[in-house]
């Protein structure tokens, strides 16, 4: 590791060295040329004067890439496609002549970034649906036991440990059919030309329409695509970056959402994240325990979001069939979106691989709250017994705002139930209250919300990807 000069936090800190490769210079140059040996075998086949010799000789040296030969000539000439056809044409004597014909500096550029982002997305999906898969083990786990549920970070009724699972899970699911969607949607540029009219293909081709549209068909099918952009200028439209780092953008939402949950409720000791057997909590206070991973996904996704906004200004400024304002911020503002997502997810996997429950505190803090959620049901109960419901309504308003003042003025316990048992109107003896004031009764549908989510929209999506589940994540901090 340098240490005299900047090394970006997400190589050294952050991403796995698998989202790494996919943006590094390697991954980049052997794509390019990958996609001129594209492009000599569809001009091959169409009929160019391509051999097969020359084909072959350019495949054999798709990695065999001097560096140091391409930096120095693009320092020379200023174009780094240029540089590398120089520098693939010096390992290729015999397909030299043909490197690049009839393409422009975007055939290479565009169509790789379209493969890297793809490549990329898919690392994406596999780990979002392993964080899905140890979430659905833990939503199971827990479905049934009652916890306090809040509105405005206030309590409110009761939820299971298991269902606010789920609703971590319902998001994340949502960002997985987007990432599909994308997936799905991703075309490459194709072979389009300096102004993406393809003049310089229908000048090779003699004007053959025909043999200029199967050259992309081709080029597509060996990429492993199954269509080019209908039409272009000289790039693909940069709303494509866009639209996919807003996908990135999604899943950094809801990995803040679970980490800002998870960080509330190790705050009320009734959820932890894991924690290692060294770690150090605090520099200064032995004791501490603090959320440093949940907080890194946080630190991290607030940057994601903002990132977005990069391609949104880059697809919205381009002038025309094309200007190079975009180069520049792309490189930076793709690459990092993704490198960022990498490190979120793989925070995810490593969280929710061990979450740590508070069986004891969570009924607890149930338990302070429950007799003013149960004073309805304690109403209807003393009705049935044959109480006035107005009557009883205002006495309970009244000691449930008595209560409330000995909790919060006085530091006391919530004595509301010890109230009412010694009130005769209510005519409830300490046997009933305590049938009253059962956790799981107030609970409503949760446990079955749960199953129906995991079995309905989950379990498919787990069973269809037995093969990469399990997926464990090695943190460097």
């Amino acid at each position: 590791m340098s240490t005299n000069s900047y090394e970006s936090p997400f190589c050294t800190r952050y991403a796995s060295k698998e989202m790494q490769y996919i943006f590094s210079a390697d991954k980049k140059f052997t794509t390019w040329r990958r996609l001129w040996v594209a492009l000599a075998r569809a001009e091959m086949k169409l009929g160019l004067p391509v051999t097969q010799e020359q084909v072959d000789e350019l495949e054999a040296n798709i990695d065999n890439i001097d560096y140091e030969t391409a930096a120095e000539r693009e320092k020379l000439v200023r174009h780094d496609v240029m540089a590398h056809v120089y520098t693939y044409g010096l390992a290729c004597p015999k397909a030299k002549g043909i490197i690049h014909l009839g393409a422009t500096s975007c055939y290479v550029g565009d169509n790789t970034d379209i493969i890297i982002m793809r490549d990329a997305l898919k690392i994406v999906k596999r780990k979002l649906i392993n964080v899905l898969n140890q979430l659905s083990g833990f939503a199971m786990e827990y479905k049934d036991m009652p916890c306090l549920a809040y509105t405005h970070l206030q309590p409110a009724q009761l939820t299971t440990v298991g269902k606010r699972a789920t609703l971590w899970m319902n998001e994340l699911l949502m960002d997985l059919e987007e990432i599909d969607y994308r997936l799905a949607n991703m075309k490459l540029l194709g072979s389009k030309g300096t102004t993406g009219t393809q003049a310089s293909f229908m000048e090779l081709f003699e004007g053959d329409t025909e043999k200029v549209k199967k050259l992309e068909e081709l080029i597509a099918e060996e990429m492993g695509f199954d269509a080019v952009v209908p039409v272009s200028g000289q790039t693909y439209s940069r709303k494509i970056d866009a639209q996919i780092v807003a996908t990135l953008s999604g899943i950094a939402q809801s990995a803040m959402k679970f980490a800002n949950d998870m960080r509330i409720l190790q705050n009320f000791k009734e959820m932890e994240e894991p924690f290692e057997k060294n770690q150090i909590g605090s520099s200064a206070m032995p004791y501490k325990r603090n959320p440093m991973r949940c907080e890194r996904i946080t630190a991290l996704a607030r940057y994601v979001m903002i990132d977005s906004l990069n391609p949104a200004f880059t697809s919205g400024t381009q002038w025309f069939e094309r200007t190079l304002d975009d180069s520049a911020n792309k490189r930076i503002s793709v690459a990092e979106g993704f490198l960022a997502i990498d490190a979120i997810l793989n925070i995810m996997i490593n969280v929710t691989s061990a979450i740590v429950v508070y069986p004891k505190v969570i009924r607890a803090r149930v338990m302070k709250e429950l007799p003013f959620m149960a004073s309805e049901n304690i109403m209807m109960d003393a009705v049935k017994k044959g109480g006035d419901r107005q009557a009883l309504h205002e006495k309970l308003r009244q000691y449930a705002m008595e209560a409330g003042k000995q909790v919060k003025e006085e530091g006391l316990e919530n004595d509301l139930i010890d109230r009412v048992l010694a009130d005769p109107d209510f005519m409830l003896n300490e046997e009933e209250i305590k049938a009253i004031l059962k956790p799981e009764n107030f609970t409503g549908r949760s446990s079955q919300q749960v199953e129906e989510f995991i079995n309905g929209c989950i379990k498919p999506i787990l069973d269809a990807n037995k093969d990469i589940l399990n997926e464990t994540a090695e943190l460097s901090v």
